[in-house]
């Protein structure tokens, strides 16, 4: 007979809190298998597979409504479920390997060991910025645009000379400064300046993008004014700076189309 377990029991075993197990069978996510005569939820080998997956998925950052989409896939092929969290563990662990390798050659150099040249302190920072990019918007990005586009974003930053980054950094600048002003003024996202935001945001997208297309410059623009953490990067100074690039760029691709 297999082994059935409550829910403290199964809370237990997988670390988690009886109130997450039963948060999930609220909303769907991981149903018990049945209940007891005394009323009691059961979860049987199913069940404890499932929950795998779920913890799996969440330790990667998933939300819940991006896991139970997720987990449609893996009730139809459990085994390329786990083999796509394997290679998405794997990438992160590469570029982890990366970051720490850069860290300690910074540790040496400030303990007097061999110093970094300017070409490995840049590379260095680089890594911090994408890992700190992979951590906030890493999940929305993979879900709109897939593994391969994102890291092949990754690898184009990685790819930028110490002037190129510069440069890319300093349009970022200038695009959110003529924003701000913009939106004081009160300026039309369609008028000559707000088209002229938007032809500066797609040259801004080619120092970190592959081949431009203006569904998807329109695709991510749109989601600025959605994501309170965009919201709080453009709208810092003047609110309304996100809205204002989502339909100027929209309007310049229209007209692209």
């Amino acid at each position: 007979m297999a082994i059935e377990y409550t829910v403290s029991q199964l809370a237990a075993l997988a670390g988690v809190t009886a109130r997450t197990l039963r948060h999930y069978d609220a909303i769907g996510l991981l149903k018990p298998t049945r209940a007891s005569g005394a009323g009691y939820r059961l979860y049987g080998p199913a069940e404890v597979d499932r929950l795998q997956l779920i913890l799996f998925y969440r330790a990667l950052g998933l939300e819940l409504s991006a896991v139970a989409e997720l987990l449609k896939e893996a009730d139809l092929d459990r085994a390329a479920a786990l083999a796509r969290h394997l290679a998405e563990l794997e990438r992160r662990r590469e570029q982890l390997d990366r970051q720490i390798a850069a860290v300690k050659r910074s540790i040496q150099q400030e303990q007097g060991g061999i110093p970094m040249t300017d070409v490995e302190k840049f590379e260095c920072f680089k890594q911090r910025v994408i890992g700190e990019n992979e951590r906030k918007y890493g999940e929305e990005l993979r879900s709109k645009y897939g593994d391969q586009e994102v890291d092949a974003t990754y690898a184009k930053v990685m790819g930028l000379t110490k002037q190129e980054y510069d440069a890319w950094t300093a349009l970022g600048k200038e695009i959110q400064d003529r924003l701000t002003q913009a939106v004081r003024a009160g300026l039309p996202p369609e008028g000559e300046e707000g088209q002229a935001i938007a032809r500066a945001h797609r040259r801004w997208l080619a120092y970190s993008g592959s081949a431009y297309t203006p569904q998807a410059h329109a695709g991510l623009a749109a989601m600025y004014p959605e994501d309170p953490r965009f919201v709080a990067y453009y709208d810092r100074e003047a609110q309304g700076c996100a809205a204002f690039l989502r339909d100027a760029v929209e309007l310049y691709t229209k007209r692209l189309s």
